[in-house]
């Protein structure tokens, strides 16, 4: 059939035949029994791809990037709301005693922390640390590389060692790094649940709703509302008629108070400046903690009492203080009040632990429905890092297949024939194939590196089958049997195809085994390299010319071309 038959390339005989091309004839030699049954191997060929990507492709995680052990987390802590710094600042020290007996002391290379609120004088942006009152702190945890142990494991250990330990303090690890910041869009943890509407005290009712039905969702960790709601408050009813006989009035109350319970620094402004520098210091007046407790403390007892006694003013009977032309009541109300579009809204915020994103995603969208309608005027939404990975795999989708089916049109234009086109591109299933069995075989989830790793496998495996069906078209031209002809063009390309694609597989095994420093970031990009380019290797030899022998069989010689004396156009005949 062939000429290796005779002569190999190089001219001697058969008997002296390299390695290389007697493993050649072996493959023409298979290849000729497989386009004999191209018949039934095409349609089996077909149908076990489309099956395996249907039913392997709904077990993919998902996600937006890969999962990284970055060996360093960051941790936010609330204590009951009201809590005074100071209590806090022990709370954030007891927490980081126990990180340490957890994980061990001598496997944490650094520790930072920061209790309360971002000070005014400080140069710090609050979008970038951020804290909603003086009962929070944010502690940075960095561990040493040496130890061999995955984040998610990490956390769990410390997640449980906290809440049995420091079972009133609230707790929710939030990523350090700063992909994973940028891809929340503000939010603090993966997943976000958003009730916005005007009436704030029903959605506060249907979030506790929605808590309930989402803490049934055994993948998520840290369910907590985002807002502190029972902030502790202290109501003073000022007395008009008994403050105007004393000689005062509302604001002289307000202003004791502020001196009491924080300073006069920002409703008296003073400054001093140094005699010998000229440095401004800012004066402030504050009454010592000692003398009279903070009312927010929840740990106080008697500050009410304390704070009656605050005096106004002196006169010729004695002080008058608070309590005479004032009562004090306790309360709370939410420390701080989010507002979206003008609109204020309540936050859930939650982890992922034990799964991926794409399969929590379908699970918080069935507790919110099974948590029924909002309240009129109201709207429920999910944010975190679950909307812009459904908008990722979306737009990622659909720009694979449009670039295909661009591909298919050049093809049909380079080729001037839909059939030699249809050839081509025969592997893509293949491809496909391949990539998301790597995926699920390697525990790999569907993201923008694998993305993109099945886009570099589909453009390999198009090349190396243009390769092909050129050489093959050609032969067809020259001795007018497609079977000999698909044969011959697969022989003759196979070395060209072989160390494209060894080559090209030999390279992306380091990122596939995620060898070297962010070796996790890069895996899946490797590993749908890989797993693509050996389907498409395999389809291509011994697929690809069983479609080419099918569909070029009755094809015309004849040339299509405008210019019938172009001799190369032959070759392209529709």
């Amino acid at each position: 059939m062939s000429v290796w038959l005779l002569k190999s390339e190089s001219g001697h005989d058969a008997n002296h035949l390299s390695a290389f091309d007697r493993f050649r004839g072996f493959y023409e030699k298979a290849l000729s029994g497989l386009v004999t049954m191209r018949w039934l191997v095409v349609p089996a060929y077909l149908a076990i791809c489309l099956g395996l990507i249907a039913w392997v492709s709904p077990q993919l995680g998902r996600g937006v990037f890969p999962v990284v052990d970055a060996g360093q987390f960051r941790l936010r802590m609330r204590g009951p709301d009201g809590t005074h710094i100071e209590k806090s600042e022990a709370l954030a020290k007891q927490a980081l005693r126990l990180i340490g007996e957890e994980l061990g002391e001598d496997n944490i290379a650094l520790t930072l922390g920061y209790v309360g609120m971002i000070h005014s004088n400080f140069p710090v942006n609050a979008v970038y640390q951020w804290s909603r009152g003086p009962e929070e702190a944010i502690l940075y945890v960095d561990l040493k590389d040496d130890l061999h142990l995955s984040d998610e494991v990490m956390k769990e250990r410390v997640r449980n060692r906290l809440a049995k330990e420091m079972p009133d303090v609230r707790f929710s690890f939030e990523p350090s790094d700063i992909v994973n910041e940028v891809m929340s869009f503000g939010s603090p943890t993966p997943i976000e649940v958003v009730v916005s509407g005007s009436d704030f005290a029903k959605n506060r009712e249907f979030v506790e709703v929605l808590r309930q039905e989402l803490a049934q969702v055994p993948a998520l960790r840290d369910l907590q509302l985002g807002q502190s709601m029972d902030y502790p408050t202290v109501q003073v009813n000022v007395d008009r008629e008994k403050a105007g006989l004393a000689g005062l009035m509302p604001v002289d109350v307000s202003r004791a108070l502020v001196t009491a319970t924080s300073s006069s620094r920002f409703v008296v402004p003073n400054y001093w400046a140094e005699p010998k520098s000229g440095v401004a210091y800012q004066v402030q007046v504050e009454i010592p903690r000692p003398v009279v407790r903070s009312p927010y403390d929840v740990e106080t007892i008697g500050s009410m009492d304390q704070l009656g006694r605050i005096p106004l003013r002196k006169t010729d009977e004695g002080q008058v203080l608070i309590r005479d032309v004032a009562s004090l009541e306790r309360g709370s109300m939410p420390g701080q009040y989010d507002r979206y579009n003008m609109k204020r809204q309540v936050t859930l915020t939650a982890n992922i632990a034990g799964s991926d994103l794409g399969s929590v995603a379908s699970l918080v969208q069935k507790a919110i429905t099974k948590a029924g309608a909002p309240p009129t005027g109201s709207t429920v939404e999910l944010r975190g890092q679950i909307p812009p990975m459904q908008e990722m795999q979306s737009g990622l989708s659909i720009g694979l297949l449009l670039a295909i089916v661009v591909v298919f049109l050049l093809l049909t234009a380079n080729f001037q024939s839909i059939r030699l086109s249809l050839v081509t591109v025969s592997t893509i299933p293949a491809v496909v194939t391949g990539v998301v069995l790597m995926l699920y075989f390697t525990n790999t989830t569907v993201n923008i590196q694998s993305f993109i790793g099945a886009i570099m496998a589909v453009g390999v495996a198009m090349a190396n089958a243009i390769l092909l069906v050129t050489f093959a078209e050609k032969r067809r031209a020259e001795v007018s049997d497609v079977k000999d002809a698909a044969v011959s063009g697969a022989g003759s390309r196979l070395r060209a195809i072989l160390m494209t694609s060894l080559a090209m597989i030999a390279g992306m095994l380091p990122m596939a085994l995620a060898f070297g420093e962010s070796g996790q970031q890069n895996a899946p990009l490797g590993r749908a390299v890989v797993g693509g380019l050996i389907a498409a290797t395999l389809a291509t030899l011994f697929l690809l010319p069983l479609f080419f022998a099918m569909l070029q069989s009755k094809a015309s010689l004849k040339s299509a071309s405008m210019d019938p004396d172009d001799p190369e156009s032959r070759y392209f005949a529709s």
